[in-house]
């Protein structure tokens, strides 16, 4: 998994740049707009795609992330990356599309957390590690409970630090360290599970 930023978020010329852009943006120039979007659009569509499961669902998240920072783009006022603004908007979006989903589909969640009962046992000492395809990996992070998947997604996924993630989530940075923690051991105990 790639732990890179979306973005240089601390060199002065990418901080320059940055401004630029927010300002060329703000002056209702399209063509910065474009710009906007196409330097971000990838990495956050990739980020909802983890975080609803489904492509239809993220292109339609991806639109409503942009029209969103497109109307609060006033709001933003550089005290952190755009990236970063960016991240916590989309995070945003995705955990309420979820929240909404959830509360229509109260069986399933309800099956679901039943389901989170103890962690299945770990392979014998000394036998080989287990093979993950993606497949299987974008399925066990899709079962992820909201908090504990967006947190992990954010930080391991794609390389944001833990006090980066608690300001995009707006959770203490110790919450990040217990999401991602308790993601991974959740991933490991789906990933060795038998497939059914």
């Amino acid at each position: 998994m790639s732990t890179s930023k979306v973005v240089a978020t601390g060199s002065r010329p990418a901080r320059a740049a940055e401004s630029d852009l927010i300002a060329r943006c703000r002056r209702g120039d399209l063509g910065a707009f474009e710009e906007f979007y196409q330097r971000y659009a990838g990495r956050l569509f990739s980020l909802a795609c983890r975080m609803v499961g489904n492509t239809a669902d993220a292109e339609d998240l991806l639109q409503e992330i942009f029209l969103l920072a497109h109307r609060k783009l006033d709001s933003f006022k550089g005290e952190s990356a755009l990236a970063t603004w960016l991240y916590r908007l989309g995070m945003n979006v995705c955990l309420d599309h979820l929240r909404s989903k959830s509360s229509r589909m109260t069986q399933a969640t309800d099956s679901f957390d039943a389901d989170n009962g103890p962690a299945m046992p770990s392979t014998p000492a000394g036998a080989a590690e287990l093979a993950v395809d993606r497949v299987d990996l974008e399925r066990a992070i899709g079962q992820l409970p909201e908090g504990c998947r967006a947190a992990f997604l954010l930080h391991d996924v794609e390389g944001f630090e833990h006090h980066e993630v608690a300001k995009m989530l707006g959770i203490a940075e110790g919450t990040s360290k217990s999401q991602v923690h308790k993601a991974r051991l959740r991933l490991r105990a789906l990933l060795r599970a038998p497939a059914r």
